[in-house]
């Protein structure tokens, strides 16, 4: 991650998640994020399109409109829509982090470049999927944004797993019950 406004949001939900995969929804506190608040976003996964659910105050400003309800996945170029789309499922589906090189293309024909961070958030029964992301650009654009393109992308690896031995798994599970076999 290059831009520090991933880096710390990164290490922010890093840190929430603890030895999960991905911190659940409620586990993330704004106020924790009050300097980060306007670059983040939720997204709903129960859609193709990938509706914003809340959108920052300078995620908005970059595009010019609130984006409440509107398509994540239709900010793309339609020659990367695809790709945005299945990156956007990878990261729900399989619980993964991904942070993408990105450029747009401004009102006067000029490009910007900016950094999108997207994280998955832990999946629970009877609630929709939803997902976190951070939108930075660097530099300042005064401008608002259309035409994303993906410019490059990595998936970030999930945390080593401690294994506990199969003989301390089935204790566990037993909870204090012990079979002994004996004979009849």
């Amino acid at each position: 991650m290059k831009h520090p406004s991933n880096r710390e949001f990164f290490a922010y939900w890093d840190g929430k998640r603890g030895a999960e995969r991905a911190p659940d929804r409620s586990d993330i506190e704004p106020g924790a994020l009050r300097e980060l608040l306007g670059d983040i976003f939720v997204l709903s996964y129960d859609d193709a399109s990938f509706p914003f659910r809340v959108a920052g105050t300078r995620v908005c400003a970059l595009l010019g409109r609130d984006l409440k309800d509107k398509s994540f996945s239709a900010l793309f170029a339609s020659d990367d829509r695809r790709q945005i789309e299945d990156i956007v499922s990878v990261v729900a589906e399989e619980l993964l982090g991904v942070v993408a090189g990105i450029t747009a293309t401004a009102q006067d024909g000029s490009l910007s470049h900016l950094e999108l961070l997207l994280l998955p958030f832990n999946t629970r029964a009877h609630t929709p999927v939803s997902l976190t992301g951070l939108l930075a650009p660097f530099g300042s654009s005064r401008s608002v944004l259309s035409d994303f393109k993906l410019t490059s992308w990595r998936y970030l690896a999930h945390p080593p797993q401690r294994f506990v031995p199969r003989a301390l798994k089935k204790l566990a599970i037993a909870r204090g019950l012990m079979v002994y076999e004996g004979l009849r």
